[in-house]
């Protein structure tokens, strides 16, 4: 290679190295302001999340209290229904026939009238070769 290509490639080259290897320095003020922002806003979450705590753990009291006022309300309310339910029971009278016999009466009813209705439909046309068979 030739020196001339190399040198011009080094003078281009060489601001940009520069630039490269400086640092803007950063004034001593500057880096305490921020770092004092830092610490503030650490307090500030730890105060936020000390308040999310508490609150939440408050939450969880209150909703633990309405859990059990309405548990004790809806057992007073299952017991003043099933006293109320004896007592109905106690006062309706029993039923005669229950619903088993009186399915079978129907059905008995029914093969009763079939009867009936066929032999009023026969009537005097039989013949003996009926009972012959």
């Amino acid at each position: 290679m030739r020196p001339g290509p190399l040198f011009l490639l080094l003078t281009l080259c060489l601001p940009a190295i520069a630039l490269a290897e400086e640092s803007p320095p950063q004034p001593l003020a500057e880096a305490t302001s921020a770092q004092a922002q830092i610490d503030d806003l650490e307090q500030r979450l730890a105060l936020s999340e000390e308040q999310r705590e508490a609150l939440s753990a408050e939450l969880q009291s209150s909703s633990g209290e309405r859990e059990t006022v309405q548990l004790q309300r809806l057992r007073q309310e299952n017991q003043r229904l099933k006293l109320q339910l004896k007592k109905v029971q106690a006062s309706a009278p029993q039923p005669l026939v229950s619903e088993q016999q009186m399915w079978f009466a129907i059905g008995a009813g029914a093969g009763l009238l079939g009867v009936i209705i066929g032999a009023v439909l026969r009537r005097g046309r039989r013949s003996r070769s009926e009972w012959l068979n």
